[in-house]
Parts: C-alpha cells; structure tokens; sequence
C-alpha cells in the first residue's frame, strides 16, 4: 500500500475588495484635483460607517459614483487651422462675415498661445549643471537661457522677463538668494527655484520667505526637475485658458444663431452643448439640489458636461432673453458666476459641493433682444448682433443651402428637379415676410413635398420638371403677401414709419385726422408710454411753431385730433415713431399727402431736432422688403450705414436729416399732387 503525503491546504484567495475600496480606487483613477479627492475620500470615509442597506449609504454612493465619472480633466484638442475653420463656416452658412472673423479672432489667439514658448533661465557655476539642465529643459519645449554666475544672471534679468529661473545657491560674487530678491523685484510671476548641494533647514526656509517656489538638494535627479517645473508653469497655462467676454448672437427668429454654434464647435472640432433658457425660472435647473433632497440631481450644466465627456464644449446658451424669475430664485443669478471667467473655476453646483472648474467650457448666448437680459449679465457678454439678410442673400441661401436640403429630405434626390431664380425670388416676396429664413425653408419644403406628390402620382412617367415663377402659384396656393408700399397711393395723414421688433425690421403707418372739438389728443393702436410720449412731443412742436407751417393761430382750439397706427391688438412702443407721427400730423393739417415710398424714423425733441434710434440695419432691410425706395434717417445715424450691404445703398435713397422741417419738405407733397 502506498501512502500518500497529507497535502497543506491552498492559500486561501484574497478577499474581494470592499465596495469602499472600489469607490476609493475610482477616485484615484479619476483625475479630480487634490482639493476634491480629499473631500471624497473623506466622503467615502463617511459612508462605510453607515449600513449598506440605509438610504444615506445609497444616496452616498450615488454622489461618489456621479464624482468619479465626471470628466475632471479629461479635453479633447481644438483644430487649430484657420482655413479649415473658415471653411467649416463658410459652408455652413452664407455671409456673417463679422461673426466669423471673431471666430477666426479667437482661433488666432488660441494658436498664437500654443506656439508660445515658455522662458527659462539656468544659473550654476558648473558648467556641465548647466549644459544638462538645458539640454533637459530644451528637450520638453521650453527656450532656455544659461547663465555662469549671479552677477550675469541679475544682467539677464534686468533686460527680460522669466517664466522660471532655477539657480544653484553658492555661487561668488552673488548667490541665489541676490539672483531671488532680483527675479522677484523685477517680476513677481517668475517662478525661482533654487538648487544647491548644501541644503539646510534654515537656507530652505529663508529662500521660501522670500519667495522661492521650490528648493532641491544635489544631486539633481532630471524627473523631479521636469515635474517642479510643470507644476510651476501650471497657474500660468491656467490664465492662458480664461476666455474673456462671452459671445452672444442677437438677432431675430431664423437668422441662424443656434447652428452657427455649431458650426463653430465642428470648426474647432469640439463637442457641443446647448441647453435652453426659454421659460428656466428654478434657479437649481443650473446650479443643482442639494443632497439633503430625496431625487436630488447636478443642475443642466454639470449634466451635460458629464454627458459630453469633456471639460472644454462649445456650450450653449440659447434663449438668454427669455429666462423668468419667480421667488424659487434668479437663473440670471447663477449666470453671473458661469460667464464670469475670474469665478467659473471654482464653480460650485449645490449637488456636486466641490467646486468645478468651467473656464475651459466656450460659452455662447443667443437671444432675439437684450433689452430683458439684466445688465449686470449684460456686461459680461460680448453682443454680437444678426440683422437678418437682404433678398440677394436670402436667394444664395435657398440655392446654395435649403433647397438640396430639402430636395434630399424628401427623397428627391436623383431626379431632375430644376427650380428657377425668379420662383425663389416670387416665394421671398410674395410668400414669407421674415428677416430670418425659418419661413422660407417652410415653403421650399412645402414645394418640394407637392414635386414628391406630383412625382409618385406620375410613377415611372415622370417627366424633368422645371418650377418656373408661374408653377409656384399653382403649387403653393395664392400669394399671402403684398407690397403695401409700392401698391398704395399717397394719401393725406398717413406717414409710412420704420420700426424694430425683436423678430426685425417692420414698415408701420401712423395714421392721423382731426373732427370739429376742442383741442383733445386721442391716441389708440395699444401704443406704450413712450409712443404716447413721442406723440404728444410732435403735438407740442407743431402748436408752437404754427406760423413756420402756415396753420391759422385757432386750429387747435377747434378741432380734436386722433393719431391711430394700424394692428390695434399688436403693443407698440419705442422712440422711433416721432418723426412719423409729426409728419403725419402735418400733412393731416395742411393738406399736403404724405409720400408713401419714403420712410422715415426718428426721436423728435421739443425744439425738433431729430435724435438718432437704434436698430438701423434692421430698418432698412425691412424697407427694402416692403418696397420703400427713400428712407429719412436722423444724420448722426450716418455711422450705422457702413454696415448696411452694398445691395441696400444702391436701391434705397437715404436721406440724413438733423431737424424736423428738412423731414417734412421731403416726405410731404404739394396739393396739387393728389389723386
């Protein structure tokens, strides 16, 4: 019988890592600064002591969980190429050009940034010290500058500037404490390091007080020289990243600002983010719920900077002017510390409790008006304003953009479908009445849907079809819009205006006439107080100086007067209206029509001097649409026509008027004109 030797047990395995081990693992996986992972050990910490079966426990984990996947330091790196940026945004949309040449700005600054070198200056009396820090130094990108003792080194400092000086400690004539008082005299954001070979607890510590980021004994050892190094550089590299204002498209409804974000995130080649403010009246929408509350969450940011994956978006704001305010706080509020470059690197989300730094996010704010964004966030944007496009333009963008578009979108592609200028130039006119071009696409994807009918109704038969001016009659149903201008004759009291609304340009009419009374001013069209005020303004002009425009001295004591503008259940308001209502009052009192194709804006004072108004661009364009073909402007609005196209200034007369009667000797026309 053969016997066998009892074997010893296996060692037993290791037992598996504890849930808090696991958590404690993905914090120092996750890269969070070392302010945030103490607080999250200490978190961690906190929960292993409660029942893993208790609400806290699981709440905390959650919490650690949310932390740990939140991209920390986790980028993805910008497409420093401006041509290819162009590019990009030259093929997304067509003209912008002052929008893309800030892009193009930003681009620039970054790349300009990149290739910055950082300056280094090495002093050591050994030369071979010397040779090998700079040959390390140099290898990592850094321009390096050597100096042989510190009488040489404070020469070198007194002409330039360093980024970093490391500088051994013993050395004749001057050592590294003269080479440190020197540096940080001259510059107080050079770094100095000090290195030596008879380092002690008093010479370290008297190097600290005076300002020494770092002291190192000899012999050196090359990678704790590259990791002081970059941890010297890294607040400098932090500044660099701070953005400045933030870039707010303001325009009316349709002109593109939200995909022009997008076009310039694909231009650097960023992740994009847009969220939407319209009705936002929680202020813990952005900035989170405490954990305290049962469900709690992150605020929209810090969500979606965690389902991006990255600390450095295009991240977008839209709808700015549209945020409300109710007693649960202020989202305007929580703005304030987001766009703020000087505060959003330790942004602090009631949920997340540790700060987050948003300084690398590109943020950009759209809006169709800034008069309800809060001036206090006002201030920190950079307004950038859409005035929407010109005909020519709108044209360009229906060929080059929305028609292929909406061809492939309703599986037109492959056929021959040819559509005709002059049928995009009569939808324009006829069959939308925008500054944007939400309302064009609308009727070309309608068109092309009927082509689709047409098309499957025919089957293989299909003929090449042509859209002539004619077909998009029989297409689209009749015109919904007219020429008010040009298609209505001149009449007496009736003075053609410009106005700006926060969807454009619009052409309004103020209308006035007079009845046996005694004296009374009616105003209706659901006018504001400052329409009203403009009114009464034109009012008090005209009465006193009725001898200047031959009215007898009693008419206003015999007749009661009503200035009506048309679109009763629309509210207006605004300055520009009392250059109009004066000349619709005049023309109303001496009998002398008012010409319908001129229009006119303006703020009207006392002594009738004609202040300028805002919205030029706007105004114009909607006068052109309306076909106006003369335009009185106050003269010191002559600034705002170098950004008027070209396409305008050739069709429309524009006259620059500085007082009320050169206005009313060019809108109004003698009696003997009339019809």
């Amino acid at each position: 019988m053969r016997f066998f030797k009892k074997e010893s047990p296996l060692p037993e395995q290791a037992p598996p890592s504890t849930e808090m081990d696991q958590l404690r693992q993905l914090v120092r996986k996750a890269g969070m600064p070392p302010e945030a992972a103490d607080a999250t050990f200490m978190e961690i910490d906190r929960i292993a002591k409660m029942p893993p079966g208790s609400t806290e426990h699981t709440i905390g984990v959650s919490y650690i969980d949310y932390l740990t996947h939140l991209p920390w330091n986790r980028t993805t790196d910008d497409r420093l190429d401006l041509k290819a940026a162009k590019q990009v945004l030259d093929d997304q949309h067509e003209g912008l050009l002052e929008i893309k040449n800030r892009v193009l700005e930003h681009l620039a600054v970054r790349i300009l940034r990149s290739e910055r070198r950082h300056t280094m200056l090495v002093v050591d009396d050994e030369k071979t010290t010397r040779m090998n820090l700079m040959h390390v130094l140099t290898k990592e990108g850094y321009a390096v500058e050597t100096a042989a003792d510190g009488l040489e080194a404070i020469r070198l400092l007194e002409k330039q500037a360093f980024d970093i000086v490391i500088t051994d400690l013993k050395m004749e004539q001057a050592d590294g404490m003269q080479v440190l008082e020197t540096a940080k005299q001259k510059n107080p954001d050079t770094e100095v390091i000090i290195i030596t070979g008879y380092a002690t607890v008093a010479t370290a510590v008297s190097a600290m007080q005076k300002g020494s980021y770092h002291f190192l004994a000899k012999p050196l050892k090359l990678d704790e020289i590259r990791t002081t190094v970059a941890k010297a550089l890294r607040p400098k590299q932090t500044r660099l990243d701070h953005r400045g204002p933030v870039l707010c498209f303001v325009g009316p409804p349709g002109t593109g600002k939200t995909s022009l974000g997008l076009a310039i995130a694909k231009s650097m080649q960023r992740r994009f983010v847009r969220i939407s403010l319209a009705g936002m009246k929680d202020e813990a929408q952005l900035r989170g719920h405490r954990r305290s509350y049962v469900g709690a969450l992150p605020g929209r940011i810090i969500q979606e900077i965690r389902r991006v994956e990255t600390i450095n978006p295009v991240f977008m704001l839209d709808e700015l002017d549209k945020i409300s305010q109710e007693f649960k706080g202020d989202p305007a509020a929580v703005l304030l510390e987001v766009l703020d470059p000087q505060q959003n690197t330790h942004f602090m989300d009631n949920y997340l409790d540790l700060p987050f730094d948003l300084s690398k996010v590109m943020f950009i704010a759209t809006a169709n008006t800034v008069d309800t964004i809060p001036e206090a966030l006002l201030d920190r944007l950079e307004v950038i304003e859409l005035s929407g496009y010109t005909e020519q333009e709108k044209v360009r963008i229906a060929f080059n953009h929305l028609i292929p578009r909406e061809i492939e979108t309703s599986g037109l592609e492959g056929r021959s479908i040819d559509i005709s200028q002059a049928a995009v130039v009569r939808i324009i006119r006829e069959y939308t009445r925008e500054a944007g071009l939400r309302g064009l696409q609308r009727q070309i994807a309608g068109l092309c849907r009927k082509i689709a009918l047409d098309q499957v109704d025919q089957g293989n038969d299909a003929a090449p079809l042509a859209i002539t001016e004619e077909a998009v009659e029989r297409l689209l149903g009749p015109r919904r819009h007219t020429l008010e201008v040009t298609q209505a004759r001149d009449r007496v009291g009736v003075a053609t205006g410009l106005a700006w609304t926060r969807t454009g340009g619009e052409i309004v009419f103020v209308e006035a006439t007079q009845m046996r009374g005694a004296g009374q001013l009616t105003l209706t069209g659901s006018l504001g107080t400052v329409m009203r005020e403009s009114a009464q303004a034109a009012m008090s002009y005209i009465r006193s100086h009725v001898e200047a425009f031959g009215i007898p001295a009693d008419f206003f004591e015999r007749h009661d007067i009503h200035i009506h503008i048309p679109a009763g259940a629309i509210p207006k308001d605004g300055t520009s209206a009392g250059v109009p209502i004066a000349a619709a009052l005049l023309s109303m009192i001496t009998g002398r029509a008012c010409r319908r194709d001129t229009a006119m804006t303006g703020e009207l004072t006392l002594t009738g001097r004609i202040l300028p108004v805002g919205g030029i661009r706007e105004k114009l364009l909607a006068a052109h649409r309306a076909g106006v073909r003369t335009v009185v402007l106050p003269a010191k609005n002559g600034v705002d026509l170098q950004s008027i196209p070209d396409e305008i200034k050739q069709v429309l007369c524009i006259i620059p008027i500085e007082e009320l009667p050169g206005a009313i000797e060019q809108v109004l026309i003698g009696r003997d004109s009339l019809n």
